[in-house]
């Protein structure tokens, strides 16, 4: 079916974008917005926590590079719908708040069901929807869509949550802790179903009738074989290290600004409505110029801003310029969030192969799953207090660098055949 009509068009994509984000919330959005509830009631420390979510980032690992050569063979729509109701299955038994080690083989089960049917038809679902000329905005609505959907669907979980709540509030029993958890868990699971409904009744059954083995094959050797497939890994390993950078913001907050833990986390909830404009932004600027001289330009701000944040002493005198730079950080990350799949069609990816194209620069791209919390950890304890704090800053500089280099390196490629309102984005996990 092709979607010829605004109308058309609009639905498609808010299914893409419900459905891109909830896909996540089940092994994501419950620890992320209920982490002291989930480490109480599951009785759980954040070291085994951290395990569990370790197992789902090799799970997720092994199923993007074969998860894109499934999305160059079979419908997307299909592809997703499966993943999408097999996920909120596991729902139904979180729901139950398992013990650490059967939790454990839930976020490894949930590593496959989220990536490996998934992943990939999304991205190669919405190139196909935007068409040529509107690939920036197409997925910098998408990767936006996605930040308000999460930021929506956790304002009502908490309600939930509180409603849920047997006795006070502020003094929360282990019954009342256990109840509200399992009704956010079953609010979560709800909407996965429901997202799988929408991906049903609006996202296109294409007429792609897949590849077959032998031109999967050769499609996931033709990618393997691309310079450029590798240089695009590459700064998806170094836009992703910047994501994964935000989660020691909130420490920031406390031990170099002096914020209290309810006003840190406050200011980092707050930065996620960040989210959407600066990737709808981002995508909007992609749709003009080359989207390799927008990634560039992302990552060179991001490390002069990491550079000022590695040597500046917070006081009350520079607070504002501390603000600012955190603030610009933030419009990087998440710009680069909506727009760090961009040179797919730059590079002339072929839309046959761009299953397997996303899932080699998805299995190099988000390895800081793996190696990004316990390198940064390290860093922080090694010198605590500020100085940790500024080690970290210019270890995300470092990084921001390399990945400059690698779009710059992209941008000078002789492959690269695009003219200035061509280029392709695709959202963030």
């Amino acid at each position: 079916m092709k979607v010829n009509q605004p109308r058309q068009r609009f639905f498609a994509l808010f299914a893409l974008v419900v459905a891109g984000e909830t896909i996540f919330s089940l092994p994501f959005h419950v620890a992320r917005y209920f982490r002291p509830s989930v480490l109480e009631g599951l009785a759980l420390s954040n070291a085994e926590l951290g395990d569990v979510f370790a197992v789902y980032g090799v799970t997720a690992m092994l199923s993007y590079f074969p998860g894109g050569a499934i999305a160059d063979r079979f419908r997307a729509s299909s592809l997703m719908c499966l993943s999408l109701v097999a996920t909120a299955a596991g729902g139904i038994y979180m729901a139950t708040l398992p013990a650490r080690v059967e939790l454990a083989w839930l976020y490894g089960y949930w590593g496959v069901t989220t990536i490996f049917l998934f992943w990939a038809a999304m991205i190669r679902a919405t190139r196909n929807l935007a068409g040529v000329h509107a690939q920036g905005r197409a997925f910098g609505i998408l990767d936006g869509g996605r930040g308000l959907a999460a930021a929506v669907a956790a304002s009502v979980a908490v309600q939930i949550f509180a409603h849920s709540v047997v006795g006070d509030p502020h003094a929360i029993t282990e019954l009342g802790r256990r109840t509200g958890l399992r009704a956010v868990v079953l609010f979560y699971t709800a909407a996965t179903l429901g997202s799988a409904w929408l991906v049903w009744r609006y996202v296109p059954r294409d007429d792609h009738r897949g590849d077959g083995q032998t031109r999967a094959r050769a499609n996931a050797v033709a990618v393997l074989g691309r310079r450029e497939s590798w240089l695009q890994a590459l700064v998806v390993v170094c836009a992703y290290c910047g994501y994964k950078g935000l989660d020691n913001y909130a420490l920031y907050a406390v031990e170099a600004l002096g914020l209290n833990e309810v006003d840190a986390a406050r200011f980092t909830a707050a930065s996620a409505y960040v989210r959407p404009v600066a990737a709808l932004a981002a995508g909007l600027v992609a749709d003009r110029l080359r989207a390799s001289t927008v990634v560039a330009s992302l990552f060179l701000a991001l490390a002069a801003a990491y550079v000022v944040l590695g040597v500046i002493v917070p006081t009350p005198a520079l607070t504002g310029i501390v603000y600012a730079d955190l603030l610009v950080t933030f419009f990087g990350v998440f710009g680069l969030r909506g727009v760090y799949f961009a040179l797919l069609e730059e590079t002339g990816v072929p839309h046959r192969s761009t299953g397997s194209a996303v899932g080699l620069i998805s299995l190099v791209g988000f390895t800081p799953d793996i190696f990004f919390a316990p390198v940064a950890g390290r860093l922080l304890d090694a010198a605590p207090g500020i100085t940790g704090h500024q080690h970290y800053f210019v270890f995300l500089a470092g990084i921001a660098i390399v990945g400059l280099a690698a779009a710059a390196a992209l941008f000078r490629s002789r492959d690269v055949r695009v003219s200035p309102t061509s280029s392709s984005t695709a959202p963030a996990r």
